[in-house]
């Protein structure tokens, strides 16, 4: 009896527990009365199988320790105990059975939130107003995950983001932060907290300590590991344990929602509070584009007094992101802004009368009323610290079993207790003001979530494939249509095809976070209508002083000052063979196969270091050499009607057309796809 009652799938409910003498017998002598007493209310939980099958005392004593002190351990860890956790896991396992739908009753309607492009008049306005507070900003990475489902061994936050330069995720993601330090008006040093697991945690800790923590404080970053939950074997709640073990638990990641938890009980939230940290921004861990609307967002939460401010996409109907809704219910009277997962949203709005259609975009956009969540908040911090000690940071949980009959009395594998991180509207009060920014995907969205293989079958059906190859093109595509926007001539990119997957192939332009995070600042640092350049050209910015005044590329070009070194480009023409981009070697490594493309010719490049470079007209020339801000300041005398702005792009065109002679592009010539 007690060997088959191990087998995940049982619907027989849990016998009565025998007295705990009988069961355990001799064993009971190995118990203290904190250890007994926690056993007594397992059994009364129907937790009696996990002691079915002791050996005498005496044999293997010391792992029935072991078991016992993991079950102390869960018990003081998870809130309410495991009585609780057992127990609401069994209402959860009996709703999911019955094909309870958990937003029954909800009704749902569009949610009030600003739209924002960089193509808006008061964009630039908007990320200045940003950066001045970025200094009040505390920042806090998701990265619990490795990167087996991607078809990588490592963690995923070591992945290149590109391979131009190499850049990992989480270097990006530091970089970015280091120079949000040194350009924010408050000039304070930025707090980054990351979450990790037992999988990743010594992993990121050694990627961070090999790196110097990529120019952060070290005591500014924390390290928050998340601790997993119990698994449960059946519809009765009862407790699996390990394949490999007997006496032990078999436990799994109780989701991303746990960050919240690890805030509080770290007293992480409230330290920042007392110095001053006004808004918390939480990210994800392989999301390349995720800060570059972030001052921009910043600023939006501060003029519309926002506690939860959501970075949102337009989203398709039928994408396999949650959409983020305002709900109704009538029998609690009050309404929630939040997150709906795409699993639960057709079915949510068919039970409406105003979109008994389901998931449907609206024809007159072309997308779902709906806007994409795609997991980046920021959010008030003083009232999100005192929320998180009012709630004990408990989320809203849901159970997710995989049921291996119709009938639904036998799972799969075990499931346990999940919560999302994006679940924190549920638990606000009625007076917290929730609301989203939605921004246009070039320039927020392009992470990095399935492996070459399922990524090339959503190509293949339509869908958003989310590779490391998409990805890494977006960087360039991003980069690219923002220099567009500062007047730019950049050829019109090529269509390769990678891993089965079509990507638009934009000249490879990376800049470090060092010489720009914000469209301003590109805009001063580089003159765009005398800049050109290829379409198979790569660009490397790297310095906070790099001015391009008048450049043309056809070819690989890097351009690097350390910081505080001025580099200077005027009049230079550059032609060389340049990297040359072709598809991935049968025997190259994994982080190559997941992109299925790579870079040769790495060689021919022309690299620039500090001082001014110019073209021996331009220093033959009789004419004083001007900064960009200089040459900025004189066009503006000569034409007043352009102080203060500078040359945008409307579509794929910019506005200031080339004069006669010249060309927007290098060749008109058409690149085949290539296979």
């Amino acid at each position: 009896r007690g060997r088959s009652s191990h087998a995940a799938g049982l619907d027989a409910p849990p016998e009565p527990s025998p007295p705990i003498e009988e069961l355990l017998q001799d064993n009971l002598r190995l118990l203290t009365a904190k250890e007994r007493d926690l056993i007594e209310k397992l059994l009364d939980e129907g937790q009696q199988h996990l002691f079915w099958d002791w050996p005498e005392k005496g044999v293997k004593d010391r792992m029935k320790k072991m078991f016992i002190s993991q079950l102390l351990f869960m018990n003081q860890a998870l809130p309410g105990g495991l009585v609780k956790y057992i127990r609401k896991s069994r209402k959860l396992l009996k709703e999911a059975k019955e094909g309870n739908n958990p937003l029954e009753g909800y009704k749902p309607s569009v949610p009030e939130g600003v739209p924002l492009s960089v193509d808006q008049d008061n964009y630039t306005e908007l990320e200045k107003e940003g950066m001045d507070n970025m200094g009040s900003v505390a920042f806090v990475l998701v990265a619990g995950g490795l990167g087996e489902r991607l078809g990588y061994s490592g963690i995923k936050v070591e992945l290149p983001c590109e391979t131009v330069t190499g850049e990992t995720f989480l270097g990006l993601y530091c970089h970015t932060i280091a120079a949000f330090e040194n350009k924010s008006k408050k000039g304070r040093r930025i707090n980054l907290a990351i979450m990790t697991s037992d999988d990743t945690h010594a992993a990121t800790e050694e990627l961070l300590e090999e790196n110097d923590y990529f120019g952060l404080y070290p005591e500014k970053v924390t390290l928050l590991k998340q601790q997993k939950v119990p698994c449960l074997m059946d519809n009765y709640a009862r407790l699996a344990l390990d394949p490999e073990s007997r006496f032990c638990l078999m436990t799994k990641p109780h989701g991303h929602g746990d960050v919240h938890s690890l805030l509080l009980k770290s007293g992480l939230a409230k330290k920042w509070v007392q110095s001053s940290v006004k808004y918390i921004y939480f990210f994800q861990d392989t999301n390349p584009l995720g800060f570059r609307s972030l001052p921009a967002a910043l600023a939006l939460s501060i003029r519309n007094n926002l506690h939860v401010n959501s970075v949102a996409i337009p989203r398709r109907a039928g994408e396999a992101i949650g959409a983020i809704c305002r709900l109704h219910s009538p029998e609690k009277n009050r309404y929630w802004t939040t997150n709906v997962e795409y699993n639960q949203l057709d079915a949510l709005l068919r039970a409406s009368e105003e979109f008994s259609e389901g998931d449907k975009d609206d024809p007159k956009t072309g997308f779902s009323p709906f806007p994409g969540n795609i997991n980046q908040l920021l959010v008030g911090a003083p009232e999100y610290a005192a929320i998180l000690e009012i709630t004990d940071a408990c989320m809203p949980e849901f159970v997710n079993p995989k049921y291996a009959n119709a009938s639904r009395t036998q799972f799969k594998s075990p499931a346990r207790l999940e919560c999302m991180m994006q679940d924190y509207p549920w638990v606000l009060p009625r007076s917290a003001k929730v609301g989203f920014t939605q921004v246009e995907p070039w320039m927020a969205y392009a992470p990095v979530k399935n492996s070459p293989v399922d990524a090339a079958k959503k190509f293949a059906d339509g869908k958003p494939d989310h590779s490391a190859t998409s990805s890494e093109f977006a960087i360039y595509q991003c980069n690219c249509r923002l220099l567009r926007k500062v007047g730019a001539h950049i050829e019109k990119p090529i269509r390769w095809e990678f891993n089965g997957i079509e990507v638009e192939a934009w000249p490879r332009v990376v800049w470090s976070p060092m010489f720009a995070v914000t469209l301003q600042e590109l805009s001063e640092k580089v003159l765009g209508d005398k800049l050109k350049i290829s379409k198979d050209s790569t660009l490397i910015l790297e310095g906070d002083k790099i001015e391009i005044h008048n450049l043309k590329l056809d070819g690989a070009m890097r351009i690097k000052g350390m910081w505080g070194e001025a580099v200077t480009v005027d009049g230079i023409r550059v032609e060389n063979k340049g990297y040359k981009l072709e598809g991935a070697d049968r025997n190259a490594d994994e982080v190559t196969q997941l992109r299925g493309f790579q870079f040769s010719n790495l060689s021919q490049i022309k690299v620039l270091r500090k001082g001014s470079h110019m073209s021996l007209m331009r220093r033959m020339s009789l004419t004083t050499t001007l900064s960009l801000k200089e040459l900025k300041q004189k066009q503006e005398k000569a034409n007043p009607e352009s102080q203060g702005s500078f040359t945008r792009m409307v579509g794929d065109s910019p506005v200031a057309t080339p004069t006669a002679g010249e060309s927007s592009s290098f060749s008109d010539q058409k690149s085949p796809l290539a296979a």
